[in-house]
């Protein structure tokens, strides 16, 4: 049996904070709880950790500023947890690192869904290494979700990154719509206004195209969603 996954959950809401406490270590996860940013650094100081579930209305320093500053050092996972009118915030929250988001009030199913879905990438021994694939000279490293140039450097990706890539790339020259995409990595359904996959190209574009201003490996199909064009291979 593999050690549970250490998740950290940081909201300064007590009821909040213990109901995603609850359903974390429910689903068979090990839980530690913050009521904010200097409260989980501490955490992570201490004990490593896979994901963290964190809010974005946090005091003092907000959950956008934690994201930044976790990206920074780390791949961890980041799922943010916000209110339903911050459409704003998720954004900015996705483009700055994020892996997803969950808006309150949250179902406890859709919560367990996105968190194993953000952990599945972080290593499952049962499970064979995907072979590195080349595309335009670029290589893509699934297992240890990195990226290496043309020119030789290494370039990190998150695993919303990854899973985007690894869709991409399993269907060069297709046209995969947004919904289709967002089913691909993430498995749940597509929502009217959801910009996560537009936000996660944008955040790919920015670290594979000479361009990303005008792209040529991920392009647009105008009101059908993404073509990945370069030739794969492994």
């Amino acid at each position: 049996m593999t050690d549970p996954y250490h998740i950290v959950v940081v909201e300064d809401d007590a009821v909040t904070r213990t109901k995603l406490a609850g359903y974390a270590q429910a689903a068979g996860h090990r839980v530690s709880e913050a009521e904010d940013g200097d409260g989980m650094w501490r955490i992570l100081e201490r004990d490593a950790a896979d994901l963290i579930l964190l809010d974005i209305n946090l005091p003092r320093e907000d959950g956008l500023d934690l994201t930044r500053k976790l990206r920074a050092q780390s791949s961890i996972g980041i799922i943010l947890v916000t209110v339903r009118t911050d459409e704003v915030d998720r954004i900015v929250g996705l483009e700055i690192g994020a892996d997803d988001y969950i808006t309150k009030p949250f179902n406890p199913r859709e919560l367990l869904a996105r968190v194993k879905s953000v952990l599945r990438r972080a290593g499952d021994g049962s499970r064979e290494p995907a072979p590195a694939r080349r595309f335009a000279g670029w290589v893509f490293s699934a297992a240890a979700r990195k990226l290496v140039s043309p020119g030789g450097d290494i370039v990190q990706l998150t695993r919303a990154e990854h899973e985007l890539l690894a869709a991409l790339a399993d269907h060069p020259g297709q046209v995969l719509s947004r919904e289709r995409l967002l089913a691909l990595i993430t498995h749940r359904s597509w929502e009217p206004g959801d910009r996560t996959i537009d936000v996660l190209v944008r955040r790919l574009r920015r670290k594979i195209e000479q361009d990303p201003g005008k792209p040529e490996l991920i392009v647009t199909a105008h009101g059908e969603g993404y073509v990945f064009t370069p030739a794969v291979t492994t």
